[in-house]
């Protein structure tokens, strides 16, 4: 089945970097866009970007623009986010997904409007000084 391991989270200064990584298993992993969402304390669960199979297209949520890249090695199964110039806001526990997701409230969604439920347990990034 499905497996993916998130890594790479911590606390760091506002103006900091970090890079989250996901390893996965379970499914052919070029034959898939990945995504990543984060869950802010408190909050629901919000997309934060997308890669395609090729890592040719990526999708960023507007906040993030110009400061994370997302990025992907298929020979590795493994799905990158480099965040940087973080700020208090991007504070979350950082999930990955297979296949594109939108998010709403708690849940993320797959097309055709499927619940998506193969998450890992996450990576906690807390911005604060």
């Amino acid at each position: 089945q499905v497996q993916v391991v998130e890594s790479g989270g911590g606390l760091v200064q506002p103006g900091g970097s970090l890079r989250l990584s996901c390893v996965a298993s379970g499914f052919t992993f070029s034959n898939f866009t990945m995504s990543w969402v984060r869950q802010p304390p408190g909050k629901g669960l919000e997309w934060v970007s997308d890669i395609n199979r090729s890592g040719g297209t990526t999708y960023y949520k507007d906040s993030v623009k110009g400061r994370f890249t997302i990025s992907r090695d298929n020979a590795k199964n493994t799905v990158y986010l480099q965040m940087n110039s973080l700020k208090p806001e991007d504070t979350a526990v950082y999930y990955c997904g297979k296949e594109q997701l939108r998010c709403n409230g708690d849940a993320c969604y797959l097309a055709g409007g499927y619940v998506y439920r193969d998450w890992g347990q996450g990576t906690r990034v807390t911005v604060s000084s």
